[in-house]
């Protein structure tokens, strides 16, 4: 798989290919950039992964799209190390275009939400209406039939309203009260909604941008003005760091180009975070507005609401109760665009692949949290060298080849200390001949898995890791499990590029490649079989979740470092289905070990949710948890009994419904 800097340079040359004036300049940065040094206010662990070469890429990364602070009304054309003379000129030149615009864009606040003190970004389209994402004013409205409502929290009901300043170094506000939800779309359509402000006598709102009747030209010249916000689902928040400069929740203004066009959505290549849904896309060349900014994917693309469709949406709610034809959108589909629809629609007729700038690049292998410089929460095993290939050839064994396989042993951690498999009550565990004898549990090198027939996807799997006998390899190709039929194993419905899944590992890669050398082989090739992993989003990933063994194992018995782990997904009957599969919205997992201060027995549980990763637009803040939570629960809501653990979980006796975000692995209780 490429290295981080490869794929930096990859989306430069993207950039160059499509801008000669840009390119050029690029060369030069490129070409006098020579040392590590970075700017102060930007902290990066030791052990983030960053090169020279890495280093001087993501200086031109920042030059050719850079992220400009917006102080007073004014876009601060102020480069840092990343200067950019094309820039610049582009952007002095758009300056009585782009104050207007500026003035027009705030961040949407809110009360008496429990989740968020603000969602993300709006923009007067009207004279007293702004336009954001669905998914945006869906955190605080809701339709209650023929009316939208303002939601109501434990804490009362929700209110919003919209500051248009929120700058960088300036502390003063101008907010407006959200005095109306007037429309939120439906899923099916596009990700829009529209909001009244109340005016007031003594304050003025600024004159609302204008949205383009023009199809914009792939290449044009384009700036995003939000609010990118620190998004904690990206693993490598160093580099994140040092594109946005560390500075978040303000207002910014992020140029870059159209690379696409489509009757239902735009790409285009600006810096965006979370916080951004809800930006507007502007033309630096007319000052309008061509598209709503509504969604970033990892290593591909940002998406937008084309003006076009806005301009249809904004028309109709103008006109409730009149007989007047909506204005012409271009054919415009009123569904969400698939993002592999998106991406093959081309100007011009042409289908090319670009990587623009969303920031969540792979760096390296999340350690511990205590050696980084900031948490960071995801889920899957994706950091894995090459993790993310779902179109390996896959390779079937031979039934024979899996004689020698003990599987997870439940003696693991001593005879005084057993940790016996789950039961488990479903119906519908796969179940298999070995040995004369009818088996439902498959054995593979240090770990074990029990089949679902109807999810093909395991209940757990279950592994004995031994941290003393540790070793690395690389990995080998995807697996079928002989011993089960084909037709009940995943293979590829699912998994593929995005926005498909990726093939997230039960039992992590690593942990069962201890032991010998033969030993160890085996169990870096078994992990790879399909019956050990589940569909999870490519960009869920973080170390939080990843860490949980090897923190674990820092506080086995030292003189052992043995501990036991059961990982699986939480099957609802409400999981979406996508592309024909039903795909698990939660996952669990149970460590057990030997406590090396009390010496005994201690189990905890945790729990992680891919919900918002399964919507198609970008999650407003990336605010997932992993969480622990007792063991009884994760029984309550899965099929399987853990035995006598819950007696062991710090967690026992509590509420079913207690649960513990961790921010950090110091706030784990293990007794």
């Amino acid at each position: 798989m490429p290295s981080t800097a490869d794929r930096v340079r990859s989306v430069l040359q993207g950039i160059e290919e499509r801008d000669s004036d840009l390119a050029r300049e690029l060369r030069s940065v490129r070409e006098r950039t020579t040392t590590l040094e970075m700017p102060a206010n930007v902290e990066i662990a030791e052990d983030a992964g960053f090169t020279q070469d890495l280093t001087q890429e993501t200086i031109v990364l920042r030059t050719g799209r850079p992220v400009l602070a917006v102080s007073h009304n004014e876009p601060r054309l102020v480069f840092g190390d990343a200067e950019s003379e094309v820039w610049r000129e582009r952007l002095n030149s758009a300056h009585n275009l782009l104050i207007p615009a500026i003035r027009a864009v705030g961040r949407i606040e809110l009360e008496n939400n429990p989740r968020f003190d603000w969602v993300g970004t709006g923009w007067l389209v009207s004279e007293d209406i702004i336009v954001t994402n669905r998914h945006v004013a869906s955190e605080f409205g809701t339709n209650e039939g023929s009316r939208f409502i303002f939601r109501t929290s434990p804490m009362g009901k929700m209110a919003a309203n919209i500051d248009f300043l929120r700058e960088v170094d300036n502390s003063d506000s101008y907010g407006f009260e959200v005095s109306e939800i007037l429309h939120i779309e439906p899923g099916n359509g596009p990700d829009v909604a529209f909001l009244r402000l109340r005016t007031r006598t003594s304050s003025s709102l600024a004159e609302p941008i204008r949205l383009s009747a023009k199809v914009p030209s792939r290449t044009d010249f384009v700036a995003v003005i939000g609010y990118p916000a620190r998004d904690s689902r990206i693993p490598e928040q160093d580099l994140m760091d040092r594109i946005f400069g560390n500075i978040y929740n303000r207002k910014r203004l992020a140029p870059g180009q159209v690379m696409s066009w489509a009757a239902d959505s735009l790409r285009h290549d600006c810096s965006t975070l979370g916080g951004n849904s809800g930006s507007v896309v502007l033309s630096i060349a007319t000052g309008e507005a061509v598209a709503l900014h509504f969604s970033g994917r990892f290593l591909e693309s940002n998406y937008a609401v084309p003006a076009a469709l806005v301009a249809d949406r904004l028309h109709r709610i103008s006109h409730v109760g009149k007989s007047v034809p909506a204005p012409p959108t271009s054919g415009a589909s009123l569904r969400v665009p698939a993002v592999e629809q998106a991406a093959a629609s081309e100007l011009g007729g042409q289908v090319s692949f670009e990587i623009p700038l969303t920031f969540r690049l792979d760096i390296g292998v999340p350690r511990r949290l205590s050696s980084l410089a900031r948490p960071s929460l995801g889920m899957t095993n994706t950091h894995d060298e090459g993790e993310i290939d779902n179109d390996e050839l896959m390779v079937e064994g031979r039934v024979e080849d899996y004689s020698d396989r003990e599987g997870y042993k439940d003696d693991f951690m001593g005879s005084k200390h057993r940790v016996p498999l789950p039961t488990i009550s479903a119906h519908d565990v796969v179940t298999f001949e070995s040995n004369g004898m009818i088996s439902d549990v498959l054995n593979y090198q240090h770990f074990s898995t029990a089949m679902s027939r109807g999810r093909r996807m395991c209940f757990y799997s279950a592994a004995n890791i031994n941290g003393n006998l540790s070793r690395r390899m690389k990995r080998s190709g995807w697996k079928i499990d002989p011993r089960i039929p084909k037709e009940l194993q995943i293979r590829k419905e699912c998994y593929g590029n995005p926005p498909k899944f990726s093939r997230g590992h039960m039992t992590r890669r690593e942990d069962p490649i201890w032991g010998s050398v033969t030993e160890a082989a085996k169990g870096n090739a078994d992990s790879m079989h399909v019956t050990n992993v589940v569909p999870q989003m490519q960009p869920f990933n973080a170390p939080i979740w990843l860490g949980l063994e090897d923190y674990a194992l820092e506080h086995a018995r030292e003189d052992e470092m043995l501990i036991s782990v059961f990982t699986g997904p939480f099957f609802a009957k409400n999981d979406p289905i996508m592309y024909g599969v039903k795909i698990p919205v939660s996952f669990w997992k149970i460590i057990a070990f030997v406590h090396d201060n009390t010496k005994q027995l201690c189990a905890t549980g945790y729990t992680m949710s891919q919900h918002s990763f399964l919507r198609e637009e970008e999650f407003v803040f990336g605010q997932h948890e992993t969480s622990q939570i007792p063991i009884s629960t994760i029984e309550a809501r899965s099929a399987l009994k853990f035995g006598d653990l819950s007696l062991v979980d710090p967690l026992r006796g509590g509420e079913e419904s207690l649960t513990l975000p961790l921010t950090d692995y110091s706030q784990i209780k293990f007794y």
